[in-house]
């Protein structure tokens, strides 16, 4: 693929579900990939993965509710491999739960990596893309910022704000950048894991009868980064058919 081959991309919440099959597919088709995501563990595996099929990566541990470790991933980019084509901002927390239930430090971990981390992906970023004259921020969402429902409220709230920020984003960037939101439905990932155990069972539930695997996602923003440069996709939603 053209537009893919040796695009240097960056990746945040790459350790598992959508972060890891978009690293998977997109080294396949020839991008040098720079991991990040809490779990070093899984990174190195993953990169090992990825050099052993022939493809490159680099990794780094990052939280990115800490604007030093974001910054640290972009610069591992330019150290390794020279550059930064494209910014994809993955890592997402849904702590879901009745506003009544007024569980206030998790919507503030919502906030701070759902919003603040792209935000902090912005910063890093952006002066690089302005430097080089090219680049291409990635955005995952959710289609739960499209259609609102109970006990998803503070969720959506910031994946709306990334949206919005992204548009704002787009508006500022120029001729030369480019922004892309992509907004999976519900997807066979560990997003159920930090719920609490009434919250997962429900999703779990509807998550094993109609999820889409996370390489569909990964598909769609392979997509977006594969178009000629003066082509920007600025909103994919991906779902399942089966989902209201």
């Amino acid at each position: 693929m053209p537009g893919i081959e040796g695009k240097v991309v960056a990746i945040t919440g790459a350790s598992s579900g959508i972060g890891e099959a978009t690293a998977l597919l997109l080294a396949e088709r020839g991008a040098r990939v720079v991991l990040g995501a809490r779990r070093p563990e899984r990174l190195e595996a993953l990169a090992a993965r990825i050099t052993q099929a022939g493809g490159e990566a680099a990794w780094t541990r990052t939280d990115v509710t800490r604007r030093e470790d974001v910054a640290g991933l972009v610069e591992l980019a330019r150290d390794r491999f020279g550059k930064l084509d494209v910014l994809v901002s993955n890592a997402g927390i849904g702590l879901i739960s009745p506003l009544d239930d007024l569980r206030v430090e998790d919507w503030e971990q919502m906030i701070d990596v759902n919003l603040k981390g792209v935000l902090y992906g912005i910063a890093a970023a952006l002066p690089v893309f302005r430097e080089q004259g090219f680049g291409h921020f990635i955005n995952t969402v959710s289609t739960a910022g499209l259609r609102i429902v109970p006990l998803q409220s503070v969720y959506a709230a910031t994946k709306n704000a990334v949206r919005t920020l992204s548009e704002g984003l787009r508006q500022e960037a120029g001729d030369s950048l480019r922004v892309t939101v992509v907004s999976p439905g519900v997807t066979r990932t560990e997003f159920t894991e930090p719920m609490a155990p009434e919250m997962k069972a429900q999703v779990d539930d509807t998550m094993g009868k109609i999820a889409i695997p996370p390489d569909a996602v990964a598909r769609a923003i392979a997509f977006a980064i594969e178009q000629p440069d003066t082509v920007d996709v600025g909103d994919i939603v991906v779902r399942p058919t089966a989902q209201g």
